[in-house]
């Protein structure tokens, strides 16, 4: 694959910070020495998570978002490699991949303008070729019957996810979505307000559960398109954490009743958590430990086909925060599935 990096031992090398009497993650974590077929390389390895992170903004860009989220793959892997290795986390059944780089791309993003409806076009004319490199990917990792934990980029790599997944398994999958936002908009050209919905319409995505919306960013039409469509189910963090109708728990047995009678898929959008600097941070979210419990909860059952952790968008100030953050739901949906 031509936008694949393969993360190496030199790579790993320089941020690796070795420590007497310790262990890191990053001393005995599986590197693949080469991506002529990723397929080959895997099926008879004996790991279990194959981790890679996705560099781009540009399906954040085409939803007129704000980008940054290219950044959280290089924050996330400086602190994964140098958490402990240790009775809690088997790093020795962990690849580490590499990512797929887009930085050409982003370079030419930009020279593009949000107000300019062809510059927009143009950014979502590339989410769909960036969709068909993900999928690839994702299809090759399951295929080998290995977990997929996918890092950065913009939520419109759901779609790619998703493809991926169901192609491998040749079926249908569902999804449980942590978010703000349901990310079921308008066909209208690929970003990261439809991955969902095109994959939907698709055939790939059957069972969808949105866990957490927020209720002064859902519109009408995307309430009145989610309460229509069967398969679809939701909450909102209103009536969660604010009027305390639901109850966070039992919410999530009922998201998992939705989505767990076949494969299905765990997203983690970083909008919905409180504070942390994403394409659409907010004030009020669920908290870091919420989240944590999430990737806890789902990542526990066996149908849980692939994590995918999304749309952090970390400055140089805040990426080691945000490489925490992220590295915690990684261990934690791990430490959970593994079991």
């Amino acid at each position: 694959m031509d936008n694949l990096i393969l993360f190496d031992k030199d790579t790993l090398k320089t941020i690796l910070k070795k420590r007497s009497g310790e262990t890191k993650f990053g001393e005995q974590v599986i590197l693949l020495p080469n991506s002529t077929n990723i397929y080959d390389e895997l099926v008879n390895l004996d790991v279990d998570y194959v981790i890679f992170g996705i560099s781009e903004d540009i399906g954040v860009f085409g939803n007129l978002g704000n980008t940054g989220t290219s950044k959280a793959w290089d924050a996330t892997i400086k602190i994964l490699t140098n958490i402990q290795s240790n009775a809690f986390l088997n790093a020795s059944k962990v690849v580490i991949l590499g990512h797929l780089d887009y930085s050409k791309s982003l370079q030419k993003l930009q020279n593009l303008d949000k107000t300019n409806k062809k510059d927009i076009a143009k950014a979502r004319r590339k989410v769909a070729k960036i969709d068909k490199q993900v999928s690839h990917l994702i299809h090759q990792i399951v295929k080998a019957g290995k977990t997929p934990i996918v890092i950065g980029g913009g939520h419109n790599n759901a779609y790619g996810n998703i493809k991926g997944t169901s192609l491998a398994l040749n079926s249908t999958i569902n999804a449980v979505n942590f978010d703000a936002h349901s990310d079921f908009r308008a066909e209208e050209g690929r970003h990261s307000g439809n991955g969902f919905s095109y994959a939907y319409a698709e055939g790939f995505l059957k069972n969808y559960f949105v866990f957490g919306l927020h209720e002064n960013y859902t519109s009408s039409t995307t309430f009145k398109t989610l309460d229509k469509v069967k398969s679809v189910a939701y909450n909102t963090f209103e009536a969660i954490q604010i009027r305390k109708e639901l109850k966070f728990k039992a919410e999530m047995q009922r998201a998992l009743e939705h989505v767990s009678g076949s494969a299905f898929g765990v997203e983690i959008d970083c909008d919905a958590i409180l504070n942390i600097p994403s394409s659409a941070m907010t004030p009020s979210g669920f908290s870091v430990n919420k989240a944590r419990q999430f990737a806890t909860f789902f990542g526990a059952h066996e149908n849980a086909k692939y994590l995918h952790i999304c749309e952090a968008a970390p400055t140089p100030e805040t990426e080691t925060q945000v490489g925490k953050l992220i590295t915690y739901l990684i261990t934690d949906f791990i430490k959970a599935h593994a079991n």
